[in-house]
């Protein structure tokens, strides 16, 4: 009888923060500036094989504090449980310092002392937790030390009685045992007949041991890889997957043979190499994908060596990881893809598959005007440092939208930094959709506001995203058209690298009276061919049968993009009203980001001190809720 079960893994171990060198090539001594990401083996494991469909969980400590609260953020925005992932009042979270110098050559350095997840006792382990699995994966660090190795038997006593699959993951990190000089964190391999001891003694309680040629050196008390297996043989029945590198892994269940020409390899993928770090916690996420599905060792060890093969080509550890559906295209083409770190296509998936939030609908708030405020201001002969002011209120009328009408992950707004980075910051953390625009106001050719997008974003939230407005028209001049693709393809690839979202905004120019909607398509079209594929577009209310066309536009080139917004333009509600309704069929519009609609008329009376500051804000939620109103009518 199958007995059905919460969980798939639970994973016990080392979780920690990675704060990864930016500068590639530099001594850890001379980088300036480091991306956070989620480490620790355990944390990776139960972060990857989330993302590669099984049902995960984290068994293990975080401190109580800002870190501690983002790895548990991460984790849980991929899916994996924290029900058991327990905050530890009197330890801060580890912490982990990495850099790239060369392919050979990865420096890190472990701030473990007295962390949080070396924290675990056998009063952590649950057994109604435990045995909501159908297994448990155990990262060697946790036996090094008394206390964290009883709370592991604990739990693999616990899981034997009960039938779980147990796993071990070597993973030895000599300065983690005491082996070496708290600095010397990248050394892998330091021969220690204690640690070869303490393993010996455990390795009976696993179905399954993973480790490198070097760390079965350790466990078999020997250097030459056969005796070692053979020495691990003597001590478990478990199958053991042995990791060799680019070139593949082995598997040996039952007796050891005496050469690798008497061993079946499983072939790994011959990739370029930046960054080895991650490449173990990837390969195991990957492995336990196939295992744990009684997939078969052929199926497991490719799924493993794929996942291996797309860290090693990136930057960081967890976030470098592949999705199940990237790594099932890469498994699919992996013949036809020389170099991962330049393959467009595998990059966009990992990108579009990774996002932190679903937005199944938008209803968002546009006051990132700049050059139609400053009109405002002049006209109400009053001095621009109100504008700053004015919009605090309309984020203020914003909040308290968002509150009435229960908008929840429905919200947003777009908002400068020119005049709103008040604004910007005050809201930024809280769960919004925040647009930020680039462009110069008015600009055409299009030109950015503040310089190179490269030296704007290095500053943005991560959650921000860069809104590019360019005024656009087929029969364009080539040169013009020509200035303005080479831009905006330069902010895509920005936005690439940065890890921002991207909306592009595309309107007809007042230039050419031109306005046929069917050139919208044809822009579109154009966009997608250059190689930009928008996570938002950003486009004027259009036609139902024009909405149908550019659907199918989309899901041809991009199923991934997150959908349209539709702009305003200073629209009145009824020209609005009549825009939402041609809108409410067409899939891709997932709502509307409008701006002097609503706010337009009641800032000018703010500005000419016709309205007091509670009264703006009252009539701007009016307006507000008025349109977001119409919106669902429409879409219901």
């Amino acid at each position: 009888m199958t007995i059905h079960k919460q969980l798939d893994v639970i994973c016990i171990g080392r979780i920690a923060v990675d704060l990864y060198g930016q500068q590639i090539g530099a001594r850890l001594e001379d980088v300036k500036t480091f991306s956070k990401y989620l480490g620790g083996s355990s944390g990776n494991v139960a972060y990857g094989t989330a993302i590669q469909g099984l049902k995960s969980a984290m068994l293990a400590r975080v401190g109580d504090e800002h870190n501690g609260r983002f790895l548990r953020e991460e984790l849980n925005r991929v899916g994996c449980n924290t029900d058991r992932l327990i905050t530890d009042k009197q330890r801060l979270t580890g912490l982990v310092i990495l850099g790239i110098k060369d392919e050979d050559t990865f420096p890190l350095i472990f701030y473990r002392d007295n962390c949080a997840d070396m924290g675990l006792v056998p009063e952590d382990i649950d057994e109604d937790f435990i045995i909501s699995s159908r297994a448990i994966a155990v990262t060697g660090t946790h036996l090094s030390h008394p206390q964290t190795c009883a709370a592991v038997l604990k739990a693999l006593d616990i899981a034997s009685r009960n039938g779980l699959r147990k796993i071990l993951d070597i993973d030895y990190r000599p300065v983690l045992w005491g082996l070496t000089t708290l600095g010397d964190g990248a050394t892998r391999f330091i021969k220690s007949d204690q640690v070869t001891q303490q393993l010996q003694k455990i390795v009976h309680h696993f179905d399954l041991i993973v480790g490198t040629e070097e760390e079965f050196h350790l466990a078999g008390g020997s250097t030459n890889t056969f005796t070692a297996l053979k020495n691990v043989r003597q001590a478990t029945l478990a199958a053991l997957v042995c990791k060799r590198g680019p070139i593949g892994c082995a598997v040996f269940e039952g007796r050891i043979p005496n050469s690798w020409d008497k061993t079946r390899l499983y072939r790994g993928v011959q990739v370029e190499v930046l960054n080895v770090l991650g490449a173990g916690d990837a390969f195991m996420s990957g492995l336990l994908r196939g295992w744990l599905n009684n997939e078969g060792w052929e199926q497991a060890c490719s799924y493993a060596n794929a996942c291996g093969a797309l860290v090693v080509s990136r930057h960081g550890c967890a976030p470098a990881m592949p999705t199940k559906v990237e790594l099932d295209y890469f498994l699919n083409h992996y013949k036809t893809v020389k170099r991962l770190d330049f393959n467009t296509h595998l990059n966009h998936l990992h990108r579009v598959t990774t996002r932190k939030q679903q937005w199944l609908e938008l209803n968002v708030f546009a006051f990132d005007h700049r050059k139609q405020l400053a009109e405002m201001v002049q006209e109400a002969c009053v001095d621009e440092s109100k504008i700053p002011a004015l919009k605090m209120l309309l984020l203020k009328a914003a909040e308290e939208v968002a509150q009435d009408a229960g908008l929840n992950s429905r919200i947003g707004i777009l908002a400068d930094t020119t005049y709103g980075q008040r604004a910007l910051n005050s809201i930024t953390g809280k769960g919004w959709w925040i647009g930020r625009p680039v462009e110069q106001p008015g600009s055409r050719p299009l030109r950015l506001e503040h310089g190179n997008i490269g030296s704007q974003l290095i500053d943005w939230p991560i959650e921000q995203v860069v809104k590019c407005l360019v005024f656009y028209h087929p029969q364009d001049s080539f040169e013009m058209r020509k200035e303005q693709d080479a831009l905006l393809l330069d902010i895509w690839k920005g936005c690439n690298k940065s890890g921002h979202e991207f909306l592009l905004e595309v309107i007809l120019p007042k230039s050419n009276p031109d306005h046929n909607e069917v050139y919208y398509l044809e822009i579109l079209h154009h966009f997608y061919q250059l190689g930009i594929r928008p996570d938002w577009w950003k486009l004027p209310p259009l036609s139902a049968e024009s909405w149908q066309v550019i659907g199918s536009l989309i899901e041809q080139q991009d199923p991934y993009c997150r959908g349209i917004l539709l702009l305003g333009l200073d629209a009145s509600e009824e020209e609005l009203k009549d825009g939402f309704v041609a809108a409410a069929q067409a899939f891709w519009v997932k709502g509307f980001a409008v701006g002097r609609t609503i706010f337009g008329h009641p800032a000018r009376q703010w500005l000419r001190n016709e309205l007091d500051d509670g009264e703006l804000v009252e009539k701007v939620k009016y307006n507000y809720l008025r349109l977001i109103d119409y919106w669902r009518v429409a879409r219901n």
